[in-house]
Order: structure tokens, then C-alpha cells, then sequence
């Protein structure tokens, strides 16, 4: 099986004036040089700042701030091979939390954030309690910094529990609603495929979306997980076998849209999410079919 390409829509370039530049030519972002050593951290992290709009290594988009300080503890964690190897949509919203963070509180030793404070910045984002989540986090990664630097004794987010997401979270599929949806899609549609390949596999959206026949073998299909990078082999039902094979893509991606395209992770939930409002099931999503899949 060929490996997954580290670096899309990365270009080698060759010349007598500079020798080889590696430069990034992605959709809806400028074409620009890739500096480092190919394959180093250095390299990584620019390629992803590049991906993601943000600044290069060496170029924070907060002051840096003297060492000690929260702007300092933000762009070290910034430039770590722990923030690098995060899912681009995980490391794109770490982005912006610490951004918004540094901004208001960047030039404070991390020494004097206390317990009250972080619980302060938490509270006053109560009412989106998400973005209270992702803040927590954020701040949290820069507190871990911290304590194994020797900076700080104790770790000013102990004990702050996270806000609890309103409503009561991702609604499960029931027996009855499976049945509906199987119903009103035979084998052979492309939502019935759509439909099957998460049941059967219980895998995210953005794991969907990369899976190919090239990926099968033995009877079981090779994943590695986007967001954990945990790989697994997943064994095919026969009733995924079955809709498999009679809903063949022609394409290295199982699922693709109407223009023939590898799906991206929203289109693929809405898409389904759509298909379910026309079968007459209302509020269910792909993640909402996790526990009822077959694996």
C-alpha cells in the first residue's frame, strides 16, 4: 500500500540560483516557500502554518515576549513537534485559542496565572461553552509547558472541570431509525454506501472520506485515525461487503460527491444528515451512528 503523502500540494522546485525549494501550491492560498530542511520540524511546522494561514516559524503572530511569560510559553508550544502533529482542524483552533489569549494576557509571567484566573476566563465564556472548552485546553497546554520547565509548582488549571454542551450532546440512532433509513435506500444508492460505511466501520467523518478499496485486505480495512493517529484494521461485515460491491466508485476514495471529488468531513455529515430528512428522520448525524456500529 503506498503511504499517505505528509505534504500535499507541496512542489519541488529546481534551480542554478537557489538549488531546491520545496514550494506550497494549495487552493485558496498563496504560493510560498517552504524554508527548512526538508522532513525537519522546522520544516513541518512552516509547512503547517502555511497550510493554515497562520505565521511561519520565527514569525508569531503575538509579540514574543520575554522568557517566562505567557507570549513565550504560547510560541514555544507553537513551534513543538506535540503542536505539529496535531489534526489540522485540532492545531487551526489551538491556533486562534492562544491568539486570543496572548493577545489580552501575553506579556503576564506564567508564574502568576492562578487558579481563580483561569477559572475567571472560563466563566466569562460560559455561554459558549465550546469555545470554554477549547480555551481550557489551550491554556492547559501552555501550563504542562510550564511545570516541566520547572517554571510553576502546581498547575493552575487543577481541578477546573470543563462546561458541560448544552442539550444532551449527539443524539444515538435508534433500532427503528436504521431500519427507516435502509428502507427508503437500497443497496446500490449512494447514500445507502454513505450510510453503510459508517454503521459498519464506526469511524469520523474525516476518517470516511480517506477510505479506499486500496486500503482493504484480508477482510478488513486499514484506518488510521485523523484525529488520534491511531491506526486500526477493521473488519469488513458482509453487509458492508455486500454494498461494497454493489456500489462500485472507480475511484482510490470509497465515497465521492456528484463532480467525482473525495468529500471534505462537513459535506460528508451534511450529506447524510440530508438524506436522513428526506428518509423523515430528523437530528441525527454520522457521529450519532458510533454506537450502533458494527465492529
Amino acid at each position: 500500500m503506498r503511504p499517505a503523502n505528509p505534504y500535499p500540494y507541496l512542489c519541488k522546485d529546481v534551480d542554478k540560483a537557489h538549488g531546491v525549494r520545496w514550494r506550497l501550491r494549495a487552493p485558496g492560498r498563496p504560493r510560498v516557500i517552504i524554508k527548512g530542511q526538508f522532513g525537519s520540524q522546522e520544516f513541518a511546522a512552516n509547512y503547517r502554518a502555511a497550510i493554515e494561514g497562520g505565521a511561519p516559524v520565527g514569525v508569531p503572530t503575538n509579540p514574543v515576549g520575554h522568557q517566562g511569560t505567557i507570549a513565550y510559553f504560547a510560541r514555544s508550544y507553537l513551534r513543538s513537534a506535540v503542536f505539529v502533529q496535531l489534526a489540522p482542524n485540532t492545531a487551526r483552533m489551538r491556533r486562534a485559542m492562544l491568539d486570543e489569549f496572548v493577545s489580552e494576557f501575553g506579556k503576564f509571567p506564567i508564574n502568576k496565572l492562578e487558579h481563580r484566573y483561569v477559572r475567571k476566563i472560563v466563566d466569562r465564556l460560559a455561554e459558549t461553552p465550546g469555545k470554554a472548552i477549547a480555551m481550557l485546553t489551550a491554556i492547559r497546554t501552555l501550563t504542562a509547558l510550564a511545570l516541566g520547565d520547572g517554571v510553576i509548582a502546581s498547575d493552575p488549571c487543577a481541578g477546573i472541570k470543563k462546561p458541560k454542551l448544552r442539550g444532551e450532546g449527539v443524539p444515538d440512532w435508534t433500532e427503528e431509525e436504521i431500519s427507516t433509513f435502509e428502507s427508503h435506500y437500497p443497496i446500490g444508492t449512494h447514500a445507502r454506501l454513505i450510510f453503510a460505511l459508517a454503521l459498519y466501520t464506526g469511524q469520523r467523518a474525516s476518517d470516511l472520506i480517506r477510505m479506499g478499496l486500496q486500503h482493504t485486505r484480508n477482510g478488513k480495512i486499514e484506518v488510521k485515525q485523523q484525529k488520534t493517529k491511531t491506526p486500526l484494521l477493521i473488519p469488513i461485515d458482509s453487509n458492508l461487503q455486500a454494498i461494497l460491491d454493489a456500489t462500485p466508485s472507480g475511484h482510490l476514495t470509497i465515497l465521492v460527491n456528484e463532480h467525482g471529488r473525495p468529500y471534505q468531513a462537513n459535506s460528508l455529515s451534511k450529506r447524510l444528515t440530508r438524506y436522513a430528512e428526506q428518509a423523515g428522520i430528523r437530528g441525527r448525524s454520522i457521529h450519532g451512528l458510533k454506537p450502533a456500529a458494527a465492529v
